[in-house]
């Protein structure tokens, strides 16, 4: 019977997506075979739920096929931690479970992000731009890739690396409980080895990340360029982490290559696994997110107007769900039909929304990125270290704002050619310097992120 389940998995391998059976099909185990009866067994509760909704049909038309009469599906919960505990003796006392049990709470408890709960493997849409992401962080998650164990996501802002970074701390805690999963930003970390160099606890911290935790979640790690201190200590902290083959998931907008000021060691550590891109989604995967998000939050549009709204907001999936919020929160508040119009509208103030990013907000930016400060920046000050800050601020300007020259040459303290001039020295370097090519990237991608925490 074991063969014949293998044969029926063989089968079913080449009727469904491939990441669909590798979380849903591959991992259930065949059990046991009575009357008519097929029994197989999965992990848990939720994992038999989804199988029952989504396979079972199909597994039972196989079973007929390959067993040549009907055969009832029976699927059991079968734990490994249950399979492993030896049976109780008469008169023995049960221990508390290894879960219940909160060691060295006293490190680690201050430190780290909560876990998103909607951000698991089965809300995660796959298409093509995200396939070998999810197939990448799955087999890390599980197990499966013996060689496997790091990974770095990169993409743009909004397109699901933080779903499947946090995807990941979720599938580990499920199945292997006992793991310490330490999930926090760059910053985080940054701030967290501050805190304890003034405290004077800095020796807690080190041992902490290098022998407590089992997997490390760090989001937004180009956020470090320039943190000199922080760089060599992460630096050293994966080295342990990665001689004890512990699992290490970065997410960046960039390449590690790509990071300004970013030291040697750190930059071959998180070059060190599988570096796995993005890509925003394309249509028909659009429409596939907008369903689900539709499921989950338990609203429905019309299927003109999901279309349209796939159609035009294509940036990435943040910006798709928020079309999809306001088109119902709109038509409900307001009691009109949810039609192609009201979406048109949503739409416009979307686009517009993304385009609030103020000159202050970009003289701030790069002031703080260059270690100069506003007043400098705007001064008659015709030092190198001012002069180059000062034009990629006025190029961003021109770049994010709908203000005229003249209005951005007031706000630098500037006449309207030296502006002109400003902008066309950063177009020809941008063409002619990757350096500054990338430079500029990341600059822009600190001041999208700024402008949506405003």
């Amino acid at each position: 019977m074991t063969d014949i389940w293998n044969n029926i998995k063989d089968v079913i391998k080449e009727r469904v997506p491939g990441h669909c059976f590798r979380m849903w099909i591959d991992p259930i185990e065949f059990l046991h075979h009575k009357e008519n009866s097929f029994v197989i067994g999965c992990p848990n509760h939720f994992f038999r739920k989804r199988v029952m909704e989504n396979y079972a049909n199909l597994i039972e038309k196989e079973l007929q096929t390959a067993g040549g009469k009907n055969c009832r599906l029976q699927i059991e919960i079968t734990q490994k931690s249950a399979k492993s505990r030896k049976p109780k003796k008469k008169n023995e006392i049960s221990l508390p479970s290894p879960q219940m049990s909160l060691p060295r709470m006293n490190i680690y408890q201050s430190s780290g992000r909560l876990l998103r709960k909607e951000f698991t493997f089965d809300r995660f849409v796959v298409g093509k731009s995200n396939d070998f992401a999810y197939s990448a962080s799955l087999s890390l998650a599980s197990g499966r890739g013996k060689n496997q164990n790091s990974l770095y996501l990169l993409s743009r802002t909004g397109m699901g690396k933080s779903h499947l970074s946090q995807a990941i701390g979720h599938h580990i805690i499920d199945h292997f409980p006992n793991e310490n999963v330490f999930y926090v930003t760059a910053e985080d970390f940054t701030n967290e080895m501050v805190h304890s160099f003034r405290t004077n606890t800095i020796e807690q911290f080190k041992e902490k990340y290098r022998r407590y935790c089992d997997v490390l979640l760090l989001e937004d790690v180009h956020f470090l360029t320039g943190k000199d201190r922080t760089q060599v200590e992460l630096a050293l902290a994966l080295d342990y982490l990665l001689n004890a083959n512990k699992k290490i998931i970065f997410t960046s907008c960039y390449l590690p290559s790509d990071i300004p000021k970013l030291n040697e060691q750190l930059g071959s550590r998180l070059s060190a696994g599988i570096i796995s891109g993005i890509e925003p989604p394309d249509y028909r995967t659009r429409i596939r997110i907008l369903r689900k998000k539709m499921e989950e939050k338990g609203c429905c549009i019309p299927k003109s107007v999901a279309e349209y709204l796939a159609g035009e907001l294509s940036e990435n999936v943040r910006q798709l769900e928020s079309g999809l919020i306001s088109v119902s929160a709109k038509a409900s508040l307001i009691g009109a039909p949810v039609d192609i119009r009201l979406a048109e509208s949503i739409v416009r103030n979307i686009a517009k929304q993304s385009r609030m990013i103020t000159v202050d907000l970009i003289k701030t930016v790069v002031s703080e990125h260059y270690q100069i400060s506003v007043k400098e920046m705007v001064s008659k000050s015709r030092k190198k270290n001012i002069v180059r800050p000062r034009q990629i601020a006025i190029y961003l300007a021109r770049k994010y704002t709908d203000q005229p020259l003249q209005t951005i040459g007031r706000s630098f303290n500037r006449y309207h050619g030296t502006i002109i001039h400003s902008i066309s020295v950063m177009e020809k370097a941008i063409k002619s310097d990757r350096a500054v090519k990338k430079q500029m990237e990341f600059l822009c991608e600190k001041i999208e992120s700024s402008e949506k925490t405003e």
